[in-house]
């Protein structure tokens, strides 16, 4: 009997691993247990729910893993060794999906539309979030799930009482064991790496200065989670007034325009935009520090393990682990955090964070920087004083 229920085996032509499948393959990888993630939601968001995979191996070791998501999220999931199969809300994956059967669905998204690609498929056991077939209410898989429940139906307590950052209440409601603070895992692959390599060295013109990146755009969702063109100019003439080079500036396509404009007059670097995620992986990596709102450029800044100087105005900085590589800038708005979609406000919450603070924070990235290439080296004598 062939190896129906080995990871690799497909049942349409061989696996490439062995020249015959049988019991005694020594490639054999037994799949005990099939488990669906269903995350469709903001890009950022998946690439944070990535550090839940680690938890998922832990409680399913044997796991095959299926996650359901939507284009371009997709590319963030891509060349995951520990992802066995990606698919989109394309209508051809769906009917991929229809043919699966799973003995654990992870409902991450609380919507409708995360309930209906369930419903497509078969799942012995829902842990997350699920809906009410005759209302559509979002509710609860479980009673692990009632806290993040909850805490989406209460400002007071999702801005100002609950202190766990969002990857601990997630893993918390899909019941996936004891918290570990597990990382992002967004893996390049080796052309991603070296066109990294590449980039950081035509952006590293000083080579005793870390690479410091300066992510300009976020996602339309919410606009006020990105800086003016005029504070970003502002931003990087501080940075230059204290000595600093190597600066460049990362985004997507939404933001070309844009960075040219911050760039004017300016002796920065523009990362390619237009490439696709993939690519903005790559000029994310080539850099030391990430200065970022809270975007999905924060989030590759996180996988990727950079020093990162994170400023935050209508969202929760609490929710966010920066896994303590770098520091978090809170806007002195009082009317933050808020989630609001628009605002009217005179004076918005990204004219309110102290620029001041953002220099501070990544001189002390610098400084990190700088002892992990000489930890022998005095570099605070590098640099101009701050204030």
């Amino acid at each position: 009997m062939k190896q129906i229920h080995c990871r690799h085996f497909s049942g349409y032509k061989p696996c490439g691993k062995s020249d015959d499948c049988t019991v005694f393959c020594q490639s054999r990888d037994q799949v005990d247990t099939s488990v669906l993630v269903v995350h469709l939601g903001a890009l950022g968001a998946v690439a944070r729910s990535t550090a839940l995979l680690a938890g998922i191996k832990r409680k399913y070791p044997r796991s095959m893993i299926t996650w359901v998501t939507e284009k371009p999220a997709d590319q963030l999931l891509k060349y995951n060794s520990q992802i066995d199969r990606v698919l989109t809300t394309e209508v051809s994956q769906m009917l991929e999906l229809s043919a699966l059967e799973f003995d654990v669905a992870l409902v991450i998204d609380k919507s409708l539309r995360a309930s209906g690609i369930l419903k497509s498929t078969k799942a012995h056991q829902v842990f997350g979030f699920k809906t009410d077939a005759r209302t559509g209410a979002v509710m609860p898989a479980s009673r692990a799930a009632v806290e993040l429940w909850e805490l989406g139906l209460s400002n007071h307590q999702k801005f100002f009482v609950n202190k766990k950052a969002e990857t601990q209440l997630v893993f918390e409601a899909l019941e996936l064991g004891d918290f570990k603070r597990d990382e992002y895992s967004i893996p390049l692959r080796d052309v991603e790496k070296q066109a990294a390599d590449e980039r950081r060295g035509q952006w590293q013109m000083n080579p005793n200065l870390p690479v410091i990146g300066l992510n300009t755009g976020c996602s339309p969702v919410i606009p006020y989670k990105k800086w003016t063109v005029e504070v970003h100019r502002e931003v990087i003439q501080k940075l230059m007034s204290q000595g600093y080079e190597n600066i460049v500036l990362l985004g997507g396509p939404e933001d070309t325009e844009r960075n040219a404009q911050i760039a004017q007059g300016l002796p920065v670097f523009l990362s390619p935009t237009e490439r696709g995620l993939r690519d903005g992986l790559a000029s994310v990596e080539a850099c030391d520090i990430v200065i970022t709102g809270d975007s999905l450029g924060m989030h590759m800044a996180i996988a990727l393990k950079k020093y990162v100087a994170a400023w935050f105005g209508p969202t929760c900085a609490h929710e966010i682990d920066l896994y303590d590589r770098g520091e978090k800038i809170l806007t002195n708005a009082s009317c933050s955090p808020c989630w609001k979609r628009s605002c009217d406000q005179a004076v918005m919450c990204y004219d309110q964070v102290d620029l001041g603070t953002v220099l501070t924070v990544v001189h002390r990235g610098v400084l990190e920087w700088h002892s992990k290439q000489d930890p022998h080296q005095n570099a605070s004598s590098l640099f101009r004083p701050l204030f």
